[in-house]
């Protein structure tokens, strides 16, 4: 799957963008099918909020065959490739459950900060793509993003809180205040959403009853590729072969076939 140059364009001035009902319904309920049997797993790979519900599932393309044959789907390595211009190796992969009533925040940050500082990861050429796997509204957690925040670079942050580089208030308002404004990325569930390593984003809280299931992929050009990785390989990947990309439909008859 090929970006237009119109998506380029705008992909390049915000620093995200999203893509509608680029996934199939049937293809979205064997995702969703596959996270929730993977996040009542007890395993390290699975972090949880304090009271037990999931929060991030990280590697999962790493013990789950749906998973593992999603990450090399075109329809999301391709897209990536055009952007950063060169073959991919997958630097992380994680479902984010975001479950109903009890999904937590995620403070304001930019994720090539800790590539960066953590992982040894040299420059900004790497990005997420995620695929909606419910319908993602303003009300149930959906990521905020700063628009042109990417092109201000990598931005220092606060000592660590709760092993994450959160980026300090006060600097998040300066950036609202000298033009940028706060946009939402809603969409259907099937809906494809990518960002820049640099885009400043954070979601809220879900209270409402509606879950918001998020998988990313985070692809990274093999040139770039992390020098001196200080979390652990689930998290930041350490092996760094090339994805080459397979038709859409391979992915297709894989879900067709679980269905059946």
């Amino acid at each position: 799957m090929k970006l237009t140059q119109a998506q380029i364009d705008q992909y390049n001035d915000s620093g995200f963008l999203v893509l509608p009902d680029v996934f199939s319904a049937g293809e979205v309920d064997v995702l969703r099918r596959e996270a929730a049997d993977i996040t009542q797993v007890q395993r390290p790979e699975i972090w949880r909020e304090k009271n037990g519900a999931p929060r991030t599932a990280f590697g999962c393309h790493k013990y789950s065959d749906v998973f593992r044959t999603l990450s090399f789907d075109a329809r999301l390595v391709q897209p990536v490739e055009q952007l950063i211009g060169e073959s991919l190796y997958i630097h992380q992969f994680k479902v984010n459950p975001k479950v109903a009533f009890d999904g937590d925040t995620f403070p304001w940050h930019q994720d090539f900060v800790t590539w960066h500082e953590d992982d040894g990861m040299p420059e900004a050429r790497a990005m997420n793509i995620a695929i909606f796997l419910d319908d993602v509204f303003t009300t149930n957690g959906a990521l905020m993003f700063v628009p042109g925040s990417h092109k201000l670079g990598m931005i220092p942050t606060s000592p660590k809180e709760n092993n994450r580089r959160w980026m300090d208030l006060g600097r998040v308002e300066e950036i609202v205040r000298t033009g940028s404004d706060i946009e939402v990325a809603t969409g259907r569930a099937g809906s494809v959403l990518m960002f820049h390593g640099n885009a400043v984003h954070g979601s809220a809280g879900n209270m409402t009853p509606l879950p918001r299931r998020i998988v990313y992929v985070t692809y990274s050009a093999v040139s770039n590729a992390i020098r001196k990785p200080t979390r652990p390989e689930f998290i930041a990947h350490q092996t760094f072969e090339p994805v080459h990309a397979v038709p859409p439909d391979a992915f297709a008859e894989y879900a067709n076939s679980l269905h059946g």
